[in-house]
């Protein structure tokens, strides 16, 4: 085993005493772990517990060791930083480069992977302004751990909690190790949502931004997959490292996904597709002056795209769907999720609750994934980039169909 230099970043939350367990878990893993505590974060936990769980000295003053540069020397030795929690103010920070304590000057001073494990409150992860901030740390490829769905502080609860110690650490190491457990897999996946057109200016579609797939696009390719990514009218913008063909209607999705499945091995279908399209698109714009107070639409059927591959595929071949639904009772959520992955016919599908603030446009998600049996393989719940490899761990699996 690699013995790795890791740097520990502790800031200023109530969650910073799960961290002690973080800097455990590294140790009994065989690592040199350092800890830089902001004095935010030693409001909550004590450096003699840190220095005796990490066996080191715990670092906190930007003005310490100035003889030995040790503002940007903890940074330049490290292997692998992990910043648990990361609260909302040291994610702004982060993405805005500032370095105004030990903590921020050794994170820019070093090319080691960064992997940080948010902590807030809901209101405050979802916040435009973390929204963006996350964002901006993603494309830089700083990897985002949860957070969890649980209870917060008080009597709060939802989106923000710390992801629990062990999976920060697993996700770290998984990002230091460079997984390429996917390695010589091609796998297709579809994201955003469908528009049918009623005329050259209006659609009809859905909130879908993409988001799910694209992260589930991102993470199968740093695992070393050979991606090809069908994306429909996305929100966000798209890996500049991913074969990327661009769609917009259901029919345009089908077309493309049919031909390019066929050399696939995987097919994801975690685009939103439009049940039903207009029956005829007039070719200019729909006047209401000429329609008076009803404006009636005939709509068609669309064809079943998951269905149709999971009909079509060859062997080995895993075709993987995908089902938002508004149900709010759990028990009758998990049995919509059964009758639809028998009724397609796919080898997995992959659930998650949509409604009004959750699931489509957010940051976050939180899934159930079920086999062709209907039983439950899988879970997860944090950003969407953390699900995408929960739910690429199970097709990372040595025998995904058994």
């Amino acid at each position: 085993m690699t013995v790795l230099n890791v740097v520990v970043g502790i800031t200023g939350g109530i969650a910073a005493y799960k961290a002690v367990s973080v800097v455990r878990a590294l140790v009994l893993e065989g690592h040199d772990v350092h800890v830089i505590a902001t004095e935010n974060a030693l409001k909550f936990v004590g450096k003699p517990t840190l220095e005796a769980i990490s066996r080191n000295t715990v670092h906190t003053d930007l003005y310490e060791g100035v003889a030995e540069v040790r503002h940007v020397a903890i940074g330049q030795a490290a292997d692998l930083i992990v910043i648990a929690p990361a609260t909302a103010n040291t994610i702004a920070k982060l993405a805005a480069g500032l370095a105004d304590d030990l903590l921020g000057n050794s994170v820019l001073a070093s090319t080691a992977p960064v992997v940080i494990a948010p902590a807030m409150h809901t209101e405050m992860w979802q916040n435009s302004a973390t929204v963006a901030n996350v964002a901006t740390l993603e494309a830089r490829g700083i990897t985002i751990v949860g957070p969890a769905v649980g209870q917060l502080t008080g009597t709060d609860s939802g989106p923000g909690r710390m992801s629990e110690p062990d999976d920060i650490v697993r996700a770290a190491l998984e990002r230091v190790a460079g997984s390429q457990d996917l390695a010589g897999r091609k796998i297709l996946i579809t994201a955003g949502g469908t528009r049918e057109p009623l005329d050259p200016v209006r659609f009809i579609g859905n909130r879908s931004s993409g988001r799910q797939g694209v992260a589930l696009a991102m993470a199968a390719a740093a695992r070393g997959a050979t991606v090809t990514l069908i994306a429909a009218n996305l929100e966000i913008a798209a890996p500049t490292s991913i074969t990327v063909e661009r769609v917009s209607t259901t029919l345009e999705l089908r077309d493309a996904v049919v031909s390019a499945a066929e050399s696939a091995d995987v097919v994801i279908m975690a685009a939103a597709v439009a049940d039903y399209r207009p029956e005829s698109v007039a070719d200019s714009k729909i006047k209401k002056e000429m329609q008076g107070d009803e404006l009636i639409l005939r709509l068609v059927k669309n064809p079943d795209i998951l269905q149709g591959l999971s009909a079509s595929r060859r062997d080995g071949q895993v075709i993987v769907g995908f089902a938002a639904e508004t149900e709010q009772d759990d028990t009758k959520l998990l049995e919509l999720g059964r009758a639809k992955v028998a009724r397609k016919g796919a080898d997995y599908l992959v659930l998650n609750r949509v409604g009004w603030t959750e699931g489509f446009a957010t940051e976050s998600n939180t899934v159930v994934v079920l086999d062709a049996r209907g039983d439950r393989v899988s879970e997860a719940s944090g950003s969407k980039q953390s699900v995408a490899d929960r739910i690429l761990d199970v097709l990372a699996r040595p025998n995904p169909l058994e």
